[in-house]
Parts: C-alpha cells; structure tokens; sequence
C-alpha cells in the first residue's frame, strides 16, 4: 500500500483539509513573522540559500557560449517553479521554532525524517517535472521565432532580442507563457509542502488543497504570488546575491501564509 500512502497519506483515506478565507494584511503579516524567523536563526542560510546565487553564476557563465544562450533566461526565470521544493528546509526550521523546539540550521534535515517524506518526493518530482517542461517550451518557442542555428555573439543575440519585431514577441509571449506555468505552480504548490511537513495527508490532498487556498482567496493569492516574483527579481539582481536573504524570508513567510490559511488538524503533529 505503499503508492496509496503517496496518495492519500498515512491513513490511507483522503483526508479533506479545511481553509479559511484570509486578508492581504495576513500576507504582510507572515512576511513580518518570516523575517523574524529569519534574523532569530539567520545561519542556515550560509548552508540552504548561498548555494542559489552560486548556481546563478554557475548558469550565467555556462550559458555565456552563443549555444546555450537562449536558455539562461529561462533557466534564471524557472528557479521560482522549483522554489516551493528548495525551501522545503526552511518551512521545517519555521515549523520547529513555533513548536518551541531547537531550530538550528542543522535540523532543516529532518526533513528526511518526515513520515511523509514519499508525498514530498512526489510533488517535487511535478516540480522538476513542470521546469523540464517549461525549459521545452521556451526552447521551442525561441526555435520557431529565430530558427535552429544559435546566435553568432550574445551582441548579436541582444541586438536580436531587443531590436526586432520577432525579439519582442519573444519578450511578450515568452512572458507570457512564463506566467502560465508560474501560475500552476502556485495553484498546486502554494502551501502543498508546508501542510505535509505537518501533516502526513497525502500528495493529491496537498496538492488539492493548494487549488482550494487559491479559489478561496484568489486575489489574496495573486498578491502573494506579485510579492514573491518582485521579490526574487530585486533579489536577483545584484548577481543573484540578494537571493541569499531573500529566498529564506520567502520560504519562512510561506510557512505562516500556510498557518493562517490552513485550520489546523483536530490531533497536532507531536513535536520532535
């Protein structure tokens, strides 16, 4: 009964989440909290959010060659359709600092000992999955705009980004699109991994109750999802530095936007 376990958690029967409506003011409010946890335990950053401005660079100068070029944009721009996964660890520091407990950078591991650990592993594989996808779509979408060949220099590239009817559109739709995806990932994920971090309910029911937080607070929702894009575009723009401050705001703030939309379970997870 192992995949239904995946499924349905640990009680082998879909359990049905109930959510409340909340307030923009709510969404400001956990970004107070999530910087408070952040400035009482600021260390696990060097260890769970340096890693991503490092790979930003990492992706800048390996995409530099004319080749691979017209994925860096969407290499950069798909690190938010797997943030919800990444910061996975954060939301267990938030968990265990509300609990009372010890909540140095260390326990951001114990994650792997989450009796839901199969149900996190599934929708984070539809994460990876929904990146592969998105890196697909921008890759035939500039193919079909500019053709197989790849750009003769990155000045010639800019030039034919920037200075082209066919370069705009690429700009336009290709954001577009973007948002598509960027949006799916919020419906499905918004608060999928906290509530299995405290609750064994399941992938379908995590991600369920996702899509339910949103169409009962869809403009609250949509708020959130601005705070974090304008986030991480101020964040990545000193070389991606700024990520290391704001990806664990982020992830803390997620955590407590997910306590206040989420009502809690009749039997508490016993603290550990």
């Amino acid at each position: 009964m192992a995949s239904f376990h995946v499924i349905a958690g640990a009680s082998e029967t879909l359990e049905h989440t109930r959510i409340r409506k909340i307030g923009v003011s709510d969404l400001f409010d956990a970004l107070r909290r999530g910087v408070e946890d952040f400035m009482v335990k600021p260390s696990h950053i060097v260890f769970l959010c340096l890693i991503y401005p490092l790979v930003g660079v990492v992706l800048a100068a390996w995409t530099s060659g004319a080749n691979a070029l017209p994925l860096l944009f969407p290499l950069v721009s798909g690190f938010a359709l797997i943030g919800p996964f990444a910061a996975i660890g954060l939301y267990e520091i938030s968990r265990r600092r509300e609990a009372g407990l010890d909540a140095s950078w260390r326990h951001a591991f114990e994650v792997r000992n989450s009796p839901a650990l199969p149900a996190i592993a599934a929708v984070g594989v539809m994460l990876f999955a929904i990146f592969i996808t998105w890196l697909l779509t921008a890759q035939m979408f500039y193919q079909y705009l500019f053709g197989p060949a790849p750009p003769e220099s990155i000045s010639s590239f800019i030039n034919e980004i920037f200075a082209t009817g066919r370069g705009w559109t690429l700009i336009i739709l290709g954001h577009a699109i973007g948002f598509v995806f960027a949006v799916v990932v919020l419906c499905t994920t918004v608060i999928a991994f906290p509530l299995l971090l405290d609750r064994d309910v399941g992938a379908y029911e995590a991600i369920h109750t996702s899509v339910r937080a949103v169409l009962a607070n869809p403009i609250v929702m949509a708020v959130w999802g601005l705070i974090v894009t304008v986030a991480l575009i101020i964040g990545s723009v000193p070389v991606f530095a700024g990520l290391a401050v704001v990806l664990p705001v982020l992830g803390h703030a997620t955590w407590h936007v997910y306590r206040k939309v989420v009502e809690p379970p009749a039997t508490p997870r016993p603290a550990n």
